[in-house]
């Protein structure tokens, strides 16, 4: 805990007695370096917030259905304009047979999201969410970000709720918060062009909320925007939990910036990361859960990050594209995962997008080590 000589104390001890920071105090936080102090606060409200003994993680595969889009994100090295020779769209036998994969490595989830087609027509997205509930109903798939159901109103000249219900309908069973970025439309204008605006992007998951739907949120930093301004986006983000309560977690990330149009913007690294994840769970005091993101820190800073505020690993993330083409490359096996989580006290557990455990609870025996050869008797 913060000890009675750090500035930031009084702030650290408010947020972990449940107390809500408010957006200056959030400030003052992301302004200090005193990174073990607020690391062990956030480790405090994560614990107080998840007493159990377990850190959770789930499985799943990140299929992309088509780099094609007509938006321009100078940070994205993973799409393509529309009339790019490098364009696709997976054939949906494609698809069908990476979820089968991921069933087989005891998967329960697709993490399925695409650029910003010109052409595909609303009942194109139904068809591939129908078939895909025909041949998997116990997979969930966790589709759409915001930016993505916007282009789709736009496409099919439809009411946003009306999109939303057709495609839950035909098996959208929750949302991602892809394309969140920062949450404030001076950096999303400075970085981004065609692509949907903050009040916009809310709307969407306020929408979606309002149906029955649960989604998660995310924040991508490091790159253009202010100290003040990722605290806009944690705030942003609280606000509508306070209305809809259909978020169930939070992830940040850091700008990866190799091979994008914004490579001279040196990366943020462990230090920044590590006190951006744990002023999040401080801050975002509505929002029950906090996922590390090993995959773009790494094994050794991603199990770090359940010592600064995150109570889950996130995903096996079986395929990765969006990350990996700017460079970033971390696999995680599934033993590494679990074995990162024991080794930070924890009993490893599976859970769904909903944060319901779905393994049987029994404790993680890692593999015994490979049998010492016996030195020959000379």
């Amino acid at each position: 805990m913060p000890t009675s000589s750090s500035p930031i104390s009084s702030l650290l001890d408010k947020a972990v007695a449940g107390e809500r920071l408010t957006p200056e105090e959030g400030v003052a936080l992301l302004e200090s370096h005193d990174l073990s102090a607020i690391g062990a606060a956030a480790d405090a409200v994560s614990r107080r917030l998840h007493p159990e003994p377990f850190r959770t993680y789930n499985i799943d595969r990140n299929i992309n259905y088509t780099n094609a889009c007509t938006a321009v994100c100078d940070f994205c090295a993973f799409y393509r304009p529309p009339e790019h020779p490098e364009v696709y769209v997976l054939p949906i036998e494609t698809l069908l047979k990476k979820i089968e994969e991921t069933v087989e490595l005891g998967g329960d989830q697709i993490l399925l999201q695409g650029g910003l087609h010109p052409k595909l027509p609303l009942e194109w997205y139904e068809d591939m969410l129908r078939q895909i509930k025909d041949r998997f109903p116990q997979v969930n798939v966790h589709g759409f970000s915001p930016p993505e159901i916007h282009h789709f109103t736009k496409i099919a000249k439809l009411p946003l709720e009306t999109v939303l219900e057709r495609l839950k309908a035909a098996g959208l069973g929750s949302l991602p918060g892809g394309g969140g970025e920062i949450l404030v439309d001076r950096v999303r204008k400075e970085i981004t062009r065609g692509k949907v605006l903050t009040d916009d992007w809310l709307n969407v998951m306020r929408v979606w909320h309002k149906l029955g739907g649960k989604s998660t949120a995310t924040m991508m930093f490091g790159h253009v925007e202010t100290l003040a301004e990722r605290i806009e986006h944690f705030d942003r983000v609280r606000q509508l939990q306070d209305e809809t309560g259909g978020f169930t977690a939070f992830i940040s990330w850091t700008f990866q910036p190799d091979n994008t149009d914004m490579d001279h913007i040196p990366p943020a690294g462990a230090f920044e990361y590590l006190k951006t994840q744990a002023v999040s769970r401080l801050y975002l005091d509505n929002i029950p859960n906090i996922q590390s993101s090993w995959v773009t820190q790494g094994e050794k800073v991603g199990q770090m990050a359940l010592m600064f505020g995150a109570n889950d690993m996130g995903s096996l993330m079986i395929e990765e594209n969006v990350v990996s083409q700017a460079g970033t490359v971390h696999h995680l096996s599934l033993a590494a995962i679990r074995r990162c989580i024991q080794n930070s006290g924890y009993t490893p557990r599976q859970r769904n997008v909903f944060y319901e455990y779905i393994d049987e609870g029994k404790e993680f025996q890692p593999p015994p080590p490979p049998a010492t050869p016996a030195l020959p008797i000379l």
